[in-house]
């Protein structure tokens, strides 16, 4: 039971840490930071409901793992490119625009935190060829890499809109706009994962449905 526990909870935690390390060194309040590690770890806790007979490197969690990797690399490029007054005025124009606005606003003020993150992810397939030699098909398609990148992507973005907008411009900050958009990225993998077990759920059962019966007429099929 013990060693469950900590099969189950050491990739939460091991999601968790780098982002409140993050959030912290930026400044981030308390509440600011227990709201994202909140929706960081619930979605690495449904992520290992997904795959409840599977532990340890398993594709999604490699890619995550890349993936947030990259992601926090490129955040620290930006910032050292881009000074941090103009990062935050990214938090008081979240409100002002659409989904697609605010995807191509944020990938072009965090250009390298978008590119790495992808990179990582898509980073997963040699990883898991050289981790795992027996993945030769699904767990290491490119296609299906890329899709999860995108859904990542989009959960970022959804994420950093979610967080800031109950918000007024003069309490949105910038630890808490990045908190959303590492829970939005987390949980993107998680729709992602979903989506391709529904996906290959609904293509079995369809195959396992029998036959219709041939139709006799005057004795002949």
């Amino acid at each position: 039971m013990i060693k469950k526990f900590l099969a189950a909870s050491a990739f939460p935690l091991a999601v968790i840490v780098p982002v409140a390390a993050t959030l912290g060194a930026l400044g981030g309040s308390l509440a600011e930071m227990g709201i994202a590690l909140a929706g960081v770890g619930s979605g690495g806790i449904v992520l290992n409901l997904l795959q409840p007979q599977r532990a340890g490197l398993t594709a999604p969690r490699v890619m995550l793992g890349l993936g947030m990797a990259g992601m926090l690399t490129g955040l620290a490029i930006d910032s050292a490119r881009v000074p941090v007054t103009v990062l935050e005025s990214l938090c008081s124009g979240n409100g002002e625009l659409g989904f697609t606005d605010t995807l191509m606003r944020h990938a072009q003020m965090l250009p390298a935190m978008h590119l790495l993150m992808i990179s990582g992810g898509l980073s997963a397939v040699p990883a898991l060829r050289a981790l795992r030699p027996q993945c030769r098909q699904l767990c290491a398609m490119l296609a299906q890499n890329t899709l999860c990148s995108g859904w990542m992507m989009m959960g970022m973005t959804a994420g950093a809109l979610l967080f800031t907008m109950p918000l007024t411009s003069a309490a949105m900050s910038l630890p808490r706009m990045l908190g959303g958009m590492f829970a939005g990225m987390v949980w993107g993998m998680v729709v992602s994962v979903s989506a391709y077990r529904l996906f290959f759920m609904t293509i079995d059962k369809v195959r396992s449905r029998p036959a219709a019966p041939a139709l006799h007429v005057n004795g002949k099929t």
